[in-house]
């Protein structure tokens, strides 16, 4: 097959990126203002950024959204590397803001007022991929002004993409059939559960923790009997109790070869949440250093929003969460032979 010569410039489509960038103060002589052309490169990189995270994400949900999964396939390899790549490009935006904080408040104000009512909250890919990733629109920070700053058609798309399976829920499918706590399997070494009791691993993994917890940490036990056993759910969980188990599972006995990629993949989406908790968090900063306690050009209450968004859209804190019930290494329940050799590749 011969392939058709490519030129650089026209392969990248050049000439229509390089002509994207029309600030509006250069429209008056006396009104330019120098740094509006950063701050448009600026925040067409972003979205640029935020297209190929969506390619990505979106690779990662059409491939757990299959009937069944293959742990043992290159499909979830394939997901961690391309949710690491997620979470390293999230790490470059976050010090993106190194750039735009050149600007001094002065320069901003050069041209803040012509951008009205425009405002970054109008970034509809960034708000797709929130959904994506599984933030219901219940649990979004402002909810009013979410629908009214955005345009009729762009609520529409988000809504039709909150309906459509997200990661976080089909990370959850995927969690509740891990095979570990499956009926035909042995676990003769420990002893049999009583009558209406969990499973033998879960007694004896709950009475190691309650050992461990110090006076203060006592009331620990009831969120880990409601996280793990759902016992006292008030129903506001994104993880069931089958699959918050399976998570701890992962996290405590990792280090079988089984576990790894299941590990290296929860582990990338806490990264991926924490980059975008340090993102808001910076742009929290920066908005303050930029216009202190005024609203923002879209009609919010500038950080105040933003901190009230910081602090609500972690997607995956029922992961970090789960941290809570960790116990020391050398204290863990030791696996039967055969599932060891299971998780081993024995």
């Amino acid at each position: 097959m011969e392939y058709k010569p490519v030129y650089y410039s026209e392969y990248l489509e050049l000439n229509r990126i390089l002509d994207s960038q029309h600030p509006v103060s250069f429209q008056w002589k006396d009104k330019a203002a120098h740094d509006e052309m950063l701050f448009i490169i600026i925040h067409q990189a972003y979205e640029l950024w935020f297209k190929q995270i969506l390619f990505e994400v979106q690779s990662v949900i059409d491939m757990l959204n299959q009937p069944s999964v293959n742990d043992n396939s290159p499909e979830l390899q394939k997901m961690v590397w391309r949710l690491n790549r997620v979470s390293t490009i999230l790490n470059v935006l976050v010090h993106q803001v190194d750039i735009i904080e050149t600007m001094t408040p002065m320069d901003f104000l050069d041209f803040r007022d012509m951008l009205r009512p425009a405002s970054g909250f109008q970034s509809v890919q960034f708000k797709i991929l929130e959904a994506k990733l599984g933030l219901e629109f219940k649990n979004r920070y402002g909810q009013e002004y979410y629908i009214s700053q955005l345009k009729p058609a762009d609520v529409e798309i988000i809504k039709k993409i909150e309906a459509e399976p997200t990661l976080l829920q089909l990370l959850n499918k995927w969690l509740e059939r891990i095979p570990v706590f499956s009926s035909n399997t042995k676990w003769d070494s420990f002893p049999a559960p009583a009558e209406g009791k969990h499973h033998p691993f879960w007694q004896e993994y709950e009475r190691i923790y309650t050992e461990g917890l110090a006076e203060n940490e006592k009331q620990n036990i009831h969120a880990f009997k409601e996280v793990l056993f759902g016992e006292g759910n008030k129903g506001n969980r994104s993880f069931s109790p089958a699959a918050s188990r399976a998570a701890l599972f992962i996290f405590l006995y990792r280090g079988y070869p089984m576990l790894e990629l299941p590990f290296q993949l929860l582990n990338t989406l806490v990264e991926i949440d924490n980059h975008m908790g340090t993102w808001r968090a910076r742009h929290v900063n920066m908005v303050r250093r930029m216009i202190g306690n005024r609203t923002g050009t879209g009609g919010s209450t500038g950080a105040g929003y933003l901190q009230g968004a910081m602090e609500k859209h972690y997607i995956f804190r029922e992961l970090t969460g789960l941290h809570s019930y960790l116990i020391e290494r050398r204290k863990l329940p030791v696996l039967p032979k055969e599932i060891a050799q299971k998780l081993g590749y024995a």
